[in-house]
């Protein structure tokens, strides 16, 4: 089954660059690429949100994840805050930390970050007295090893 939503792009800004897949097809990435609009310098422990110039329109069931891009994060540079729910549309930001010892700079036309599709399901929460038991139990950071 091969689903490819139709994702709107508008331009906010003229030189913003649509989000792109550097690889496709059935071997293809997992996100597109988004990027910077603005050049930026991040100081160290420096949080900002860098601009991308787009808003998107996604379909009622679908939605974004912004992550990290593997080489900006050995840089130092981590993404946070990344949920664009399907009804939002003001314009993407991508929300950098700097975790780095040192400056580092963003220029205009970088990838900064990625963009994941994701399909939204609504659940209904139900309260309950008790959980059924598994394997894993409470165990949560750490419990299976390093």
């Amino acid at each position: 089954m091969s689903e490819r939503p139709q994702i709107l792009v508008q331009k906010l800004h003229p030189e913003a660059k649509l989000p792109r897949y550097a690889h496709s097809g059935p071997w293809g990435d997992l996100a597109a690429d988004l990027y910077a609009v603005a050049a930026w310098t991040l100081e160290p422990g420096e949080t900002v949100a860098i601009p991308t110039g787009l808003a998107l329109g996604f379909p009622a069931d679908f939605g974004g994840l912004v992550e990290d891009r593997s080489g900006m994060a050995l840089r130092g540079l981590t993404t946070l805050a990344g949920v664009i729910d399907p009804g939002y549309r003001g314009e993407v930001k991508v929300v950098l930390t700097n975790l780095a010892s040192s400056a580092q700079t963003i220029s205009a036309g970088d990838r900064i970050a990625q963009l994941r599709l994701v399909r939204r399901i609504e659940g209904m929460f139900e309260e309950v007295l008790s959980l059924e038991e598994t394997v894993r139990g409470g165990g949560g950071f750490g419990s299976t090893g390093v």
